[in-house]
C-alpha cells in the first residue's frame, strides 16, 4: 500500500482512500443513470422516485408512521408528509389510527397502493434482469453489501456533522 500527500488538505491518502473516493463518485454516477432510466420508463413519476421507495417501505415494513419513514432516509420530515398526502391522494395510501399514539397516523398502502407498488416492482425486475450479464450474482450481492456498508458509514458521519 502506497500513501502520499494531498497537497489541497495535507491528510495523507492511500490505496484504499482512492479506491472509496473513485466507488462513492461511480454510485453517483450510477445514481443519476437510474433516475434517468426511471423518468423514461415511468418508474419515477411526476412526483419524483421517492413514491416507489416510499411504498416499498409500506409494502415491506407493514404501516409506518411519517417520521419513521423519515428517519429511514436522507431527508426531512416535512418532504415525506408532503410525499405521503401526494401518494393519498393518488389512492395509494391512506392514514390509520396509530394505537401507540393519538396524533401520529400511522401511513399504509391501499388495495390499489399495494398493486401499483407490485406493478412497479416487477417493471424494476424486468429491467434489471436485462443488466449485468458479464457479472455473476455473487459479485452483485458482495458489492451490495459493500455499498450498504458504506452508505451507512457516511449516514453516521452525517449524523454526528448534525
Amino acid at each position: 500500500m502506497t500513501a502520499r500527500h494531498n497537497r489541497g488538505t495535507g491528510a495523507i491518502v492511500d490505496g484504499k482512500a482512492e479506491a472509496i473516493t473513485e466507488l462513492m463518485l461511480e454510485v453517483a454516477q450510477c445514481f443519476f443513470r437510474i433516475r434517468a432510466l426511471g423518468q423514461k420508463t415511468g418508474l419515477i413519476t411526476s412526483w419524483g422516485g421517492g413514491a416507489f421507495g416510499f411504498m416499498r417501505s409500506l409494502a415491506l415494513l407493514g404501516p409506518l408512521t411519517v417520521p419513521q419513514i423519515a428517519q429511514m432516509r436522507p431527508t426531512s420530515r416535512q418532504r415525506m408528509q408532503r410525499l405521503a398526502d401526494e401518494l393519498a391522494a393518488e389512492g395509494l395510501v391512506e392514514f390509520i389510527d396509530n394505537p401507540k399514539h393519538r396524533r401520529s397516523k400511522l401511513v399504509q398502502l391501499t388495495r390499489k397502493g399495494a398493486a401499483r407498488y407490485g406493478e412497479l416492482n416487477a417493471q424494476l425486475l424486468a429491467i434489471a434482469s436485462t443488466m449485468g450479464a458479464a457479472l455473476d450474482e455473487a459479485d452483485i450481492r458482495k458489492t451490495a453489501e459493500i455499498v450498504r456498508q458504506l452508505s451507512d458509514d457516511v449516514k453516521v458521519r452525517s449524523e454526528r456533522l448534525g
